[in-house]
């Protein structure tokens, strides 16, 4: 489970998007550029290599 205030300040990396979590999947997608990032033990992996496009 990610914090709502870390959500809420969370951006794309790539793009500087909004973002959105996706709890079923552990992902956290940008709303713009539709990069998933993954979620490694309640902690986002927020790095554009990391990301699936």
């Amino acid at each position: 489970m990610i914090d709502i205030k870390l959500l809420e300040i969370l951006a794309c990396p790539a793009c500087k998007g909004d973002v959105e979590y996706d709890a079923r999947n552990e992902k956290i997608i940008c709303i713009e550029c539709n990069r998933k990032y993954p979620v490694k033990e309640g902690i986002p992996i927020m790095l554009i290599d990391e990301a699936e496009k």
